[in-house]
């Protein structure tokens, strides 16, 4: 241990485990502490404790008996994961998909963006301390879940992209209910900045800790909410448009400061955003086909492709190699809380003045997923 001395004190630093079992984590994340007194000086994320095997579990199974196991990677947005691997099947095939499918795919991504991030607010509500907002929270996210139910059946694990479009067509009355909602969501989240955005302990708690700079996301391949808070206006849907993006208006919320009170803010205006998206798309989706003509057995021509999504938490993308059989000769996912979780160690280097209770507001302000992060 390290000695500190003052005038007045000595003391000495310690070297704490939080974590891999801890309520702050968000799952089996173990941080190494180096503490002197209540500050950090070091957070050294230490991961692997899923052993999930994602990739090489791909390898072995045909193109589409690997869309159940992206519902897995990060479990709290399972259609945009559907949604990367399908077009990266199809980049392969060169397969064009039905119009009509195209814009189911982008309102399941955006309904899931939308039930992603209440969770975000709910369990950052939590970390701080504010229990209220997490169950109006999770009352919303309800509403969402209702209407992928009412899609393909399930509340957490979708499987319902296919290679070619979508599973099945959207039930009669679906789009009066996704209007209903989309009707009833605005009010509801300000009621939810209210209750936690505005609060002047949140924003005490929040504004001016954990600074990430510019410069610092963008060295450390920082995508999503944690780059556009650091001010960098970048989002796949914009940059690179998939799907039906280039036809529909949307803005990416940027903060400018790059602390946890503008991660909390930027996606707090990508819930707005998600909903002018989805409005958008219930104006403009065409009747047609929702799946197109694949062959019974999909066996891709030789070659290899990289393709990104937005997902909730930044640049989803995913290299496949295909060898010209009906499974992935080499698949590599490239996951977002990965690449964030990697800045928590220079945060707790002391680019920031950091104490141990901020360091909770940090970690909740990354968003981490660690089914995602073991994968």
């Amino acid at each position: 241990m390290r000695r500190t001395e003052t005038p007045h004190l000595r003391t000495e630093e310690l070297c704490l485990n939080m974590g891999p079992q801890h309520p702050s984590t968000h799952g089996v994340l173990r941080l190494i502490l180096t503490i002197d007194g209540e500050w950090v000086r070091a957070a050294d994320p230490d991961i692997g404790f899923l052993h999930r095997s994602f990739e090489k579990l791909a390898e072995l199974k045909t193109y589409p008996a690997g869309i159940p196991l992206t519902d897995r990677w990060d479990y709290l947005s399972s259609m945009s994961n559907n949604l990367v691997y399908v077009q990266t099947v199809e980049k392969l095939m060169d397969l064009e998909v039905p119009e009509r499918a195209q814009y189911i795919r982008v309102m399941m991504a955006e309904l899931n963006r939308i039930a992603s991030h209440l969770v975000y607010f709910g369990t950052y509500g939590l970390d701080l301390g504010a229990q209220t907002p997490f169950l109006y929270c999770f009352r919303d996210r309800e509403k969402i879940l209702d209407l992928f139910e009412a899609v393909c059946g399930a509340r957490l694990t979708y499987n319902y992209l296919r290679i070619g479009g979508v599973a099945a067509d959207l039930p009669g009355g679906w789009l009066e209910r996704l209007q209903e909602f989309l009707d009833y969501f605005p009010p509801m989240l300000q009621e939810l900045n209210a209750l936690l955005t505005y609060n002047e302990i949140f924003i005490r708690r929040t504004r001016d800790i954990g600074c990430i700079p510019r410069e610092m996301a963008i060295q450390y391949g920082l995508t999503g909410p944690m780059l556009r808070a650091s001010g960098v206006p970048r989002d796949v849907r914009k940059v690179e448009p998939y799907a039906v993006y280039d036809r529909l208006e949307f803005d990416i919320p940027v903060g400018e400061r790059g602390d946890c009170f503008d991660r909390h803010l930027v996606r707090v205006r990508e819930m707005e955003e998600s909903v002018r998206i989805l409005r958008q798309c219930g104006e403009q989706i065409p009747e047609g086909d929702y799946m197109a003509k694949v062959p019974r057995t999909i066996k891709p021509p030789p070659g290899e492709v990289y393709t990104a999504i937005e997902s909730p938490r930044g640049e989803l993308g995913l290299y496949m190699v295909s060898d010209g059989s009906e499974r992935p000769y080499r698949m590599k996912i490239r996951r977002p809380s990965f690449v964030n979780l990697s800045v928590i160690r220079e945060i707790g280097r002391g680019i920031t003045q950091v104490k141990v209770a901020d360091l909770i507001a940090i970690l909740g302000s990354v968003d981490i997923v660690m089914g995602e992060i073991d994968g």
